[in-house]
């Protein structure tokens, strides 16, 4: 029996491991490296090969590892809670120790201070309550404040107090919750807003009408009397009417499609081990549209309900895409905007259609040798004004551009200059503003780091609204008028400050985060490198990572972890405390990532590298860089260099063994596109091209084979959704034949991945096997028990440093010694508890978790008594009466 599965999206990168939780820190060191190891050591470094026993040795500190990277990280992120009227917020800072701060902020007056009298108010509801409570461990996470801000109201054991900020007295409130804050952002118009797919059945705007399709044509029922009406005899058995139609606001236009639909081609899977158990594999298919595939064609009509009237619009056979990027002008039906991409990518254009005639003017119409960025493409329709706003890369820098809509004529650039607009935030109607972020525009800094500006339709008045040398993120306050600016690099923990939105100025810092029990555990930042490229003139920016337990005077190999996938940059510029480049470096390897020629987010030049040239991937750059890196660093070994990636990096790491085998010696791929003719059209189209050339040959994996020199290990889910199997087969096919020596593992049951948890020792047992020459642990011998770990029971407020991505799978064994029946509670996020049931007095319960998530436990009827953080060994948690 065959089975459907759902297509996928495609995954803009399966990184191994993952960035994990994102942490910060402020003011630490970008590395904790010796000055020897800065500058190189003297002589040339002995390499690193440890004996089997040594490597064990590294092994057994890949647990320590996991547990440091669990470390809390304090003040990473702000939450204001905002008070009416927009210029007052407070939120809470949670500290080391389980402590924690409210922080109250007048953006008005620029003021930054202890939102109450801590100690006062601790002291106030202990004798309120009778219990004792400390001023950094107030029993709650969130207030509000009552009386315009002369008093401040909390939760109890789940009773509101109501606390007198001028005589700290205590007293039960009458509200049985604490109020909401406002909304942090007011009412906002989505770009394109208009749109929406296509229904069966599609009712108009005034609910007068619901067009549907009979016969293959368009018909009309009326909503209140049920009858029904054609709207012509356009549509065919051949062509029929597609369901895809789109009113105007005004109700008296339709907009319909004819359609000769080709049927898409699927792909098939073979579930080997399917989960219900039978004998036999399962066939699995899905419709998948390849390069050079036929695709279906439409016809654009216009309908005039109360006429009857129809009209063909006057623009060729849509043959790429569906038609239905349609845009009404205004709030009528008279004309409407439909955008056009050619098959191929280049060539864009706009039209401005009469809904009376059909007839097509021509607003924008670009061209390009290489290809226009779909993908990535933009436009906007001011409300009340005939123009619109639109992305391009025609001076060679992605930029916005206001047009005319009436002639065509461009009127001005918005943006513009050496750099690059990355995303437009928000558009405001009324006040001809653009909110966006860009990158590049600022110098001395990582082209990359995304920063927020604010500029007029016309190009005037550009303001920089962020500050600070890393990437940003950004809060409005509910009126706009002020930000919290947040921003990390991979060594820099995040920083935060509140700024005004008139001019970008600073108002008051608010927070740096604090990561020193990281860096006391001995934890280290990546290394941000830049070095030129392949030209000799243009900056090429990576990371480097080192293994924890780094010995400059060693000599390391390198591996370069690689997606150079067209459709963005990959390599990682904010804080995270997790890397999954770490993990392979801790193995004894020098890991590196850079953003190669081909990618996104720099110039149109640099862009274009891509072009019709996948197979080249950067490489010319990637290898100037690592030398860089090496002649920097003498521990960098390039004469042991591998490679891993997945999906569009599984074609680049295989790559990097067929076309640089004079640099690259071991390479994992998993998933990999192979061939792009075998891939997704969407996407190889976009780079690659149409119609389907020779230069697909070119840069196939697949047709290259007979290349391959070194070490290769491929990976493949069976049940790859988004890359074909076949495409991962047909490449070990072609190497069979050409006699060559490679390893396969076939992910039984999997989609598209790196393998998950077993595909990443494997990857690790590669490099290690390969590049160190250390045969890894012989993992069919019987494996020991691990010792169990006692756990310390951490305060309550802990529980704000709950995770939920966790680590390694592992157990808590829960032991009852209190004398009371006692609750067990699953922290999410927020400190959000979930209950797991009970534990009776003296007895125990095993529960299964994962490193890092976090346990509360409390005496039924009273207060908790405090949190258990589960390791990365099983662990016991001993509960005590005394806790």
């Amino acid at each position: 029996m065959q089975k459907r599965i759902t297509r996928r999206g495609f995954l803009t990168r399966a990184a191994v491991g993952g960035a994990g939780l994102m942490v910060g820190s402020a003011g630490i060191s970008m590395n904790t490296l010796s000055a020897e190891a800065a500058t190189g050591s003297a002589g040339a470094p002995a390499p690193f090969r440890p004996t089997p026993a040594e490597y064990a040795a590294l092994l057994a500190q890949q647990e320590p590892y996991e547990d440091i990277i669990r470390l809390p990280v304090y003040k990473t992120q702000i939450e204001p809670r905002w008070f009416a009227g927009g210029s007052r917020f407070w939120y809470r800072s949670d500290l080391a120790k389980a402590r924690q701060e409210f922080v109250l902020v007048d953006a008005a007056q620029g003021t930054r201070e202890a939102a109450f009298d801590h100690a006062r108010l601790a002291a106030s509801l202990s004798q309120a309550t009778g219990k004792t409570y400390e001023g950094d461990r107030l029993p709650f996470r969130e207030i509000a404040f009552a009386d315009d801000g002369k008093s401040v109201l909390f939760a109890v054991d789940k009773t509101v107090w109501q606390c007198d900020l001028s005589s700290y007295v205590t007293s039960r409130s009458i509200l049985t919750e604490l109020p909401a804050s406002p909304a942090v952002e007011g009412a906002r118009r989505e770009i394109n807003d208009d749109g929406g797919g296509p229904a069966p059945e599609t009712a108009s705007p005034d609910g007068r009408w619901i067009a549907f399709v009979k016969e293959n044509n368009a018909w009309l029922r009326d909503a209140k009397s049920g009858a029904e009406k054609p709207l012509g005899a356009q549509g065919t058995a051949e062509r029929p009417i597609s369901e895809m139609m789109r009113w105007s606001p005004d109700s008296q236009t339709l907009v319909a499609f004819t359609v000769n639909r080709v049927p898409v081609k699927p792909v098939y899977m073979v579930e080997s081990s399917p989960k219900n158990g039978d004998t036999r594999g399962e066939l699995h298919h899905h419709e998948y549209e390849q390069p050079g595939d036929d695709l279906s064609q439409f016809d654009m009509w216009i309908f005039r309900p109360e006429t009857g009237a129809a009209v063909k619009a006057q623009i060729d056979t849509i043959d790429f895409w569906d038609g239905t990027d349609i845009r009404w002008r205004g709030d009528g039906g008279a004309q409407f905007y439909f955008e056009r991409t050619d098959r191929g990518h280049q060539r864009f254009r706009l039209f401005e259609i009469d809904a009376q005639t059909g007839a097509a003017k021509t607003v924008i119409d670009e061209r390009t040798q290489t290809f226009i960025n779909s993908n990535n493409g933009y436009t906007y329709y001011p409300k009340g004004a005939p123009e619109v706003i639109y992305a391009s890369e025609q001076d060679g820098w992605r930029h916005l551009y206001l047009y005319d809509s009436q002639t065509g004529a461009r009127k001005n650039p918005i943006t513009r200059g050496e750099w690059v607009v990355r995303s437009v935030e928000r558009v405001d109607d009324d006040t001809r503003r653009i909110w966006f972020t860009a990158s590049g525009k600022n110098q001395g800094e990582d082209p990359y780091f995304l920063h927020h500006y604010r500029v007029n339709f016309d190009g005037s008045n550009l303001v920089a609204l962020t500050e600070g040398n890393g990437t940003h993120e950004v809060q409005y306050s509910p009126d706009r008028k002020y930000l919290i600016d947040s921003y990390s690099r991979v060594d820099l923990p995040p920083r935060h400050t509140l700024r005004r939105v008139s001019d970008g100025a600073l108002v008051v810092a608010l927070e740096q985060a604090d990561a020193s029990e990281l860096t006391a555990a001995g934890w280290r930042t990546p290394e941000p490198f830049a070095a030129k490229g392949r030209d000799g003139r243009t900056d090429i920016w990576g990371i480097v990572v080192r293994p924890f337990h780094f010995d400059p005077a060693k000599k390391y190999p390198v591996i370069e972890s690689i997606y150079a996938g067209p459709q963005d940059s990959f390599v990682q510029k904010s804080f995270s405390a997790r890397n999954g480049m770490q993990t392979l470096a801790n193995q004894g390897f020098i890991v590196v990532m850079c953003d190669g020629m081909g990618t996104r987010n720099r110039s149109k030049a640099f862009h274009d590298v891509c072009w019709r040239n996948i197979k080249d991937a950067g490489f010319p750059d990637r290898i100037a860089w690592i030398k860089a890196v090496a002649a920097k660093y003498p521990y960098c070994d390039t004469d042991r260099v591998g490679i891993y990636g997945t999906s569009a990096g599984g074609q680049n790491s295989t790559g990097a063994l067929l076309f640089h085998p004079e640099f690259y010696h071991v390479g994992v791929s998993s998933c990999g596109c192979h061939d792009n003719r075998i891939d997704k059209r969407w996407w190889n189209e976009q780079w690659m091209g149409y119609p389907v050339g020779p230069w697909y040959k070119e840069s196939s994996n697949i047709e290259n084979a007979g290349r391959l020199r070194g070490k290769l290990l491929l990976m493949v889910g069976e049940l790859d959704s988004n890359v074909p199997p076949e495409s991962t087969l047909r490449l070990t096919d072609a190497l069979m034949r050409e006699d060559k020596d490679f390893d396969l593992l076939v992910l039984t049951g999997m989609d598209h991945t790196g393998g998950g948890d077993y595909g990443e020792r494997r990857r690790r047992d590669y490099f290690v096997r390969h590049l160190l020459g250390v045969e890894p642990p012989d993992r069919n011998a019987p494996k020991a028990p691990r010792p169990p770990v006692h756990l310390t029971m951490r305060p309550v407020g802990d529980e704000a440093m709950a995770q939920t991505d966790g680590g390694p799978d592992t157990t808590i064994e829960f032991r009852n010694d209190t004398g009371k029946t006692v609750e067990l509670f699953w922290l999410e996020g927020g400190g959000k508890r979930t209950s797991y049931g009970e534990i009776l007095s003296g007895a125990s319960r095993v529960l299964h978790t994962y490193a890092g998530h976090s346990w509360l436990v409390a005496v039924q009827g009273d207060a908790p008594l405090g949190v258990y953080v589960g390791e990365s060994r099983p662990g016991i948690a001993e509960i005590h009466a005394g806790h």
